[in-house]
């Protein structure tokens, strides 16, 4: 398939919040061995940056040992809020040059949550959290926290005295409510597409966007971020994170590599066992239709489906199982159809018997375990795929110990 080019060009990069926000998720705890191994594969896949707290010893020490790896990618990154105490933790940690640095922006969040009377409170606070930063040798990314429902005369002047201090400061477009829509027509504060354009018309350098799904947009509003000029996305894998989640790492990365031109710095192939470490360690569940990494991706049960599948994989299969480190499987279940039981029968009768055979699509015998196959969903309410070793007992049965067909000795010198 031919990919496209975005029309901003520019050198499109990812950041990881996993260890950060998607820490933050309820009901999930990141040991030190699971934020090291989750390093490990960011690493693997050629993340360009990761971001972690440093607020008690356990993150300091995780931090520390992520920074005594020497990886260049991905880069560890600080995190901290607009004030000095947080940001000498990061000073205090040998070898981190970048920060983002929290600064709530719209009125809720001045307001209610930081308890501050006027807008220009909160911009001194912010400001001078920025300068000590900066005076200090620190990169700062600005975090805009709430900026979806942030009054933008505010955020285009808030935005303008950041750059005076610190012109090469990134912006991270934090929609924080999933408020956020990709539309270029969406007025502001919504329209991800014209919060970037009026970002690069301020002569922002460096723009992140940072989309939370509360209505299932963060994929799209990360999207919209980079059709637009942003240059940076900030994901999690899986979406964990506060209460809907984020924007997904792995569907990016797969929109990147898959669809987009140049983009061949990213290597997929651990998601797909990056996925299963987190639901076997960290316990977070993944649904097996959920993209790019969930078990049924690859799994073809109806008739239609796995007929054409085993004729053409690229018929239902939007890109290769391997691409991902994932595996095609065929599935007997309520809805197939008699070629992917020919096709699992030759598999089994393979592997029991250590011969190829070849059966015919018209073979009785097929009919048959279709017709026995279906008899249990229809007279017994059967709620379940036939299992491997289900397929093996009517292999058995119809084949093993009534052999008829014919068979062709596994040869690497015989072809089919």
């Amino acid at each position: 398939m031919p990919k496209i080019r975005l029309p901003n060009e520019g050198d499109i990069k990812i950041s990881d919040s996993t260890l950060r926000d998607g820490a933050q998720m309820t009901g999930v705890v990141l040991t030190r061995k699971h934020k090291l191994r989750i390093q490990e594969y960011l690493h693997e896949i050629g993340i360009e940056k990761l971001e972690c707290f440093l607020f008690n010893e356990r993150d300091k020490k995780v931090a520390r040992d992520m920074l005594d790896k020497g990886y260049k990618h991905p880069e560890v990154t600080g995190w901290a809020r607009a004030n000095t105490g947080d940001i000498d933790l990061v000073l205090d940690m040998d070898g981190i040059k970048e920060t983002g640095i929290l600064m709530s922006i719209s009125e809720t969040h001045i307001f209610d949550k930081l308890g501050l009377k006027k807008r220009e409170e909160a911009t001194e606070k912010y400001l001078n959290a920025l300068q000590y930063a900066q005076d200090h040798g620190l990169k700062v990314r600005c975090h805009m926290e709430d900026i979806t429902r942030a009054d933008f005369s505010f955020v285009k002047d808030f935005t303008r005295e950041v750059l005076e201090i610190a012109p090469d400061s990134m912006i991270r477009l934090c929609d924080t409510l999933g408020l956020g829509l990709p539309f270029a027509e969406s007025p502001l504060p919504y329209s991800i597409p014209k919060m970037v354009e009026v970002m690069k018309d301020l002569g922002v350098k460096e723009i992140e966007t940072h989309m939370h799904d509360d209505f299932g947009l963060a994929i799209a509003n990360s999207l919209a971020g980079y059709w637009n000029g942003a240059n940076w996305s900030n994901l999690t894998f899986l979406g964990i994170g506060e209460r809907a989640g984020n924007a997904e790492l792995e569907k990016i990365l797969l929109f990147l590599i898959w669809k987009l031109e140049g983009f061949e710095k990213y290597n997929a192939e651990k998601l797909v066992e990056f996925a299963e470490y987190m639901e076997r360690e960290v316990r977070v569940h993944v649904p097996r239709n959920k993209a790019v990494v969930g078990r049924n991706i690859f799994a073809h049960e109806s008739g239609i489906h796995t007929a054409g599948v085993i004729k053409n994989p690229f018929t239902y299969e939007p890109f290769p199982p391997e691409l991902v480190g994932g595996k095609r499987r065929l599935v007997v279940g309520d809805t197939s159809g008699t070629e992917v039981i020919r096709k699992k029968v030759e598999e089994i009768t393979e592997t029991l018997m250590g011969v190829k055979v070849k059966v015919k699509k018209r073979d009785p015998r097929i009919i048959k375990i279709h017709k026995e196959i279906h008899k249990l969903y229809d007279a017994e309410g059967r709620c379940s795929s036939i299992s491997d070793d289900e397929m093996k007992k009517y292999v058995e049965k119809y084949y093993i110990f009534d052999p008829v067909t014919d068979v062709v000795k596994a040869n690497g010198n015989n072809e089919e």
